[in-house]
């Protein structure tokens, strides 16, 4: 059986709480055998530290303050996630973090805040990041520019830009793109978009709940589909979903070398 990585799922929130069990069998019984679990805040950690101690070996935790989920409390919260990060709990990456100004510019400023102190972790740590862009591609592209000599490495989570903003990402060694159920999607453009990018840049990923692949487009996501994200990928590439599996595993395994089996 083929064995992938799901490196950002969300199985810790409450769409999961009733059948989260349920969702990790079916998850390896696909052949997903590590789940890399992003924080959202401060107050997701502990869910995300039961999983991991429920199911080690398989599940792995992040470490973050999403931008959308910064409030008035974003300094504290900061403070407590840098508390955990040097804690005696074992995090994979610092994620997820970034920008998004889709909802509202109301915290920009914020953002820019928070995204810098979690640059400023990696840097310090070397951890990888899981990076989230909404409606920010230029503010990202820029910020990312000013950090190009720091030796960062990430992934640039659910990617879903063109050839040009994948060329531009990717000019930044070390990080990969994360290719999730959008490249099922009929008038998406990604497959087009993903035309120059090398296989080796790239890593397979959910963002379980949100956009499940075709044919579960609309419903709950979960890391058992990640084998059609393979089969579209295998299309594009004019390979087999085992190339998929191996190739992107490979690479997940390059960038969290903690998760290798």
């Amino acid at each position: 059986m083929n064995k992938f990585v799901d490196t950002h799922t969300h199985i810790f929130c409450e769409e999961f709480h009733s059948d989260y069990a349920a969702v990790v069998e079916r998850a390896i019984a696909s052949g997903v055998t590590r789940l890399l679990l992003p924080a959202i805040d401060y107050h997701s950690m502990p869910s995300i530290q039961k999983l991991c101690a429920e199911y080690p070996g398989v599940c792995y935790s992040m470490i973050g303050l999403h931008p959308t989920e910064i409030g008035d409390d974003y300094r504290e919260q900061l403070s407590a996630i840098e508390q955990v990060l040097h804690g005696p709990h074992n995090h994979v990456a610092i994620g997820e973090v970034g920008l998004d100004f889709y909802w509202s510019e109301e915290r920009r400023n914020e953002q820019f805040e928070v995204f810098d102190a979690h640059l400023q972790w990696a840097r310090t740590t070397g951890m990888p990041l899981a990076i989230h862009s909404r409606n920010a591609f230029a503010e990202l592209a820029d910020v990312m520019e000013k950090h190009r000599a720091a030796g960062l490495t990430g992934v640039f989570h659910c990617f879903s830009g063109s050839a040009d903003e994948a060329k531009e990402l990717l000019s930044h060694d070390g990080f990969y793109l994360g290719i999730g159920g959008v490249l099922t999607f009929k008038n998406s453009g990604l497959a087009s978009a993903l035309a120059a990018v090398p296989l080796e840049r790239i890593v397979l990923e959910t963002d379980s709940p949100y956009l499940a692949p075709v044919p579960h487009r609309g419903k709950r996501n979960e890391s058992a589909y990640i084998p059609l994200i393979a089969t579209a990928l295998a299309q594009i590439y004019g390979c087999t979903a085992e190339e998929i599996a191996r190739v992107t595993t490979q690479n997940a395994e390059a960038l969290f070398p903690s998760i290798k089996q």
